[in-house]
């Protein structure tokens, strides 16, 4: 993913800061404990298609 689209995107439920997960193909936000997918190098930014996140995804980095 592009470095200058992951400093501007945030978490649409609560406008926090996003973790890129290369390897899970993922942004995180860990107060949220949503996952949402990238696909093809596009973040699908939907709150209803995230994967909620256990309390242990969340923590790990």
């Amino acid at each position: 993913m592009d470095p200058k689209l992951l400093e501007i995107l945030v978490c649409p439920v609560c406008k926090g800061p996003l973790e890129h997960r290369r390897a899970a193909a993922e942004l995180v936000c860990r107060p949220c404990r949503l996952a949402y997918a990238v696909k093809d190098g596009i973040p699908v930014m939907l709150a209803d298609e995230a994967r909620q996140l256990s309390a242990e995804e969340a923590g790990a980095a």
